[in-house]
């Protein structure tokens, strides 16, 4: 199969099958929030450990003596205020704070990495069985299980191989300028070549390994094996990848670099993540398939693209509006935790109003509206995403996100200087951007649930898949709420209520 063809059955499936293929790329872009149990797990640790010992308590009585920051651009003078604050800061420093922070960030790590593991499983499971006319969801979730360890000794692999060509490039090029330094000049522009050329074979050969550990059903040597043997056998298709590959990288960053003054950074890094990389995956996929004869890609359709896209968006919000109808336990407990936790945001921000007040008035001066809208609706559909697909985690994600949010919101509530304007801010777009964030951490919990009831062989491979493709739509709903608040909150919050106030 040529590359051209390739592309086309890759098009064709994204197009055919998105809600079999995307949902395991949307939980990709929950790896963050999955890690940051982590650091929030140290945090509460922290916290109980200096408010039982009385430390936490004694910082707020230094504190509440301080004066408030200088209102003044004089570099001396800001410094000097913050060095005031060290003597309330210093007694926080204990060796037990100190483990609790490494041992979470530690766990963050290690939650990233597995994490990514698994979802790489089952990211390219579901691409290999939509392209034999499989249900991807079914097969994605088989492989995260069954092949989450392969892919993490794949990436182990390629770590391992990359720090041997620069280790060996190092050690070479020492050699040489210790022996003599025109030598070593010499010996350094050929290492520079040979290991570019031999980081490049690395990158390629891991490129086609993971598809071929998911057609081949291999194991790391397998992969490895069969990647290689398909480079040797398709030299020019590989290459090709890895050129179609590279470019769109660059042309992701590019467009990412280019309209960033625009605030569309957001938006492009959702993009890339949920569109690119699935294209990606399914080319080379389709690729090495067809190299094993193992794939058969399915035929364009006839839909038109602007069809497609209306009735997803009314699928979508069908799919939300149903979910918020049959899943009331859910959305009390989201907004329960996004309530309780934005009043303990309140009430532990409210000591240091007086020191390190905000103003939402300052926040938002010069924004310009179209920029902010498209900030806005990247930022909060991203968040969204994150905490509704981070509850397969058994739900502790999707709640963590909400917690952190509420106390993000209650904190910012109780540090500003003009409370009423910041209500009148938050009011026109908040009545659907809040409720959008609450019904995404109820998606989480759902998930949590089914996640929790499969991993226990209570619940089978097909109703998790089910739960994991009304996600995708639900969150096609909460896009669509997103996008309105998106347009309020850019055009119209930060400017309708001053003639009020």
């Amino acid at each position: 199969m040529d590359l051209s063809a390739a592309v086309t059955a890759t098009t064709a499936t994204l197009r055919r099958r998105p809600a079999d293929v995307l949902p395991f790329y949307l939980l990709g872009t929950a790896v963050p929030a999955i890690a940051r149990l982590g650091p929030f797990a140290a945090l509460a640790g922290i916290y109980l450990h200096l408010e039982l010992n009385g430390r936490l308590a004694a910082a707020r009585d230094s504190l509440a003596g301080v004066e408030p920051p200088p209102e003044t651009q004089d570099p001396e003078a800001l410094q000097a205020w913050a060095e005031g604050l060290g003597p309330a800061f210093k007694p926080l420093l204990t060796p037990t704070v100190v483990v609790l922070f490494a041992g979470g960030v530690l766990l963050a790590v290690a939650l990233s990495v597995l994490a990514y593991a698994v979802v790489s499983a089952g990211q390219l499971s579901a691409v290999a069985a939509s392209l034999r006319d499989d249900r991807g969801l079914v097969a994605g979730i088989a492989g995260a299980r069954s092949r989450w360890l392969t892919f993490l000794g794949l990436y182990v692999a390629e770590l391992i191989l990359w720090i041997g060509v620069v280790a060996l490039g190092l050690i070479a090029v020492g050699a040489a300028f210790l022996a003599n330094p025109f030598l070593g000049a010499a010996v350094a522009i050929g290492a520079l070549l040979a290991g570019f050329v031999a980081l490049a074979l690395v990158r390629i050969l891991f490129a086609f390994a993971p598809a071929a550990v998911v057609v081949d059903d291999a194991g790391v040597v397998g992969g490895v094996e069969g990647a290689g043997g398909f480079v040797r056998s398709n030299p020019v298709d590989a290459a090709a990848y890895l050129v179609v590959a590279i470019g769109a990288l660059v042309a992701v960053a590019s467009v990412a670099s280019g309209i960033a003054f625009v605030g569309g950074g957001p938006v492009v890094a959702l993009a890339s993540a949920v569109v690119v990389a699935p294209a990606l995956d399914l080319l080379k996929t389709v690729l090495y398939g067809d190299y094993r004869g193992t794939v058969d890609p399915l035929s364009p359709t006839e839909a038109g693209l602007r069809a497609q896209l209306g009735g997803g968006l009314r699928r979508g919000w069908r799919e939300l509006r149903g979910f918020v109808r049959s899943t009331p336990g859910s959305h009390a407990l989201a907004l329960g935790v996004a309530v309780g936790f934005g009043a303990l945001g309140w009430v532990a921000a409210a000591p240091f109003a007086e020191m390190a007040p905000t103003s939402i008035e300052g926040r938002i001066a010069g924004q310009i509206p179209p920029v902010a809208a498209l900030t806005y609706f990247g930022n909060n559909w991203g968040v969204a995403i994150a905490t509704a697909f981070s509850g397969v985690g058994l739900a502790l994600p999707a709640l963590s996100s909400l917690a952190f949010n509420g106390l993000a919101l209650g904190a910012t509530a109780a540090l500003e200087e003009n409370l009423s304007a910041l209500v009148a801010f938050v009011v026109p777009h908040g009545i659907f951007e809040i409720p959008a964030l609450v019904v995404s951490g109820a998606l989480g919990v759902r998930l949590g649930a089914v996640s929790w009831r499969t991993f226990r062989g209570r619940a089978s491979r097909e109703r998790f898949a089910d739960a994991l493709e009304t996600a995708f739509w639900v969150t096609v709903g909460i896009g669509i709420l997103i996008t309105v608040a998106a347009v309020i909150e850019g055009f119209v919050s930060p400017y309708y209520w001053r003639p009020f106030l």
